[in-house]
């Protein structure tokens, strides 16, 4: 079987002065590879075939038959790297926690440990019988976290 960990080794080489950067690495027991990238800006398909050959190259079909899929980290994926958070800061993100709540919000930060959001959020006010809505900025750490992604409004 095919390490994935060398696969990604070299696809990062490959995209060393690019804007391009791996997001995941898969391969299942029958070597079906699926090497995920994003970018900064956008993902041509160029620019994933030209990876795809590159990674070929470094393998030898005839010791080891694999299959090898080199695709963009779709819009409205999942988030998978820490990169892929800070490129939507300032945008909006649909966000699914552990406990089953699902959050609209704006993305203010990420780093290591989590990601900050700012969020519109019913609540008790002194002096006023109905709950107002008020916008909530609050830190979440990845391991609250079930899922996220990039929120897109077709209206």
């Amino acid at each position: 079987m095919i390490d994935c960990n060398k696969i990604k080794e070299i696809a990062q080489a490959q995209l060393a002065d690019t804007d391009l950067f791996v997001v995941s690495c898969t391969c299942s027991p029958a070597n079906e590879i699926e090497l995920l990238v994003d970018s900064d800006t956008s993902v041509s398909i160029d620019a994933c075939a030209a990876l795809s050959r590159a990674v070929e190259a470094a393998f030898d079909r005839e010791a080891e038959d694999f299959s090898l899929t080199v695709a963009s980290a779709g819009i409205g994926s999942e988030l998978r790297c820490l990169r892929q958070y800070r490129k939507l800061t300032g945008r909006p993100v649909e966000v699914l926690l552990t406990g089953g709540t699902r959050l609209l919000a704006t993305l203010l930060g990420a780093d290591a440990e989590g990601i900050d959001l700012s969020y519109p959020e019913k609540q008790a006010v002194e002096g006023k019988k109905r709950r107002q809505t008020v916008e909530v900025t609050r830190r979440f750490t990845y391991d609250e976290i079930k899922w996220t992604r990039e929120h897109l409004d077709y209206k």
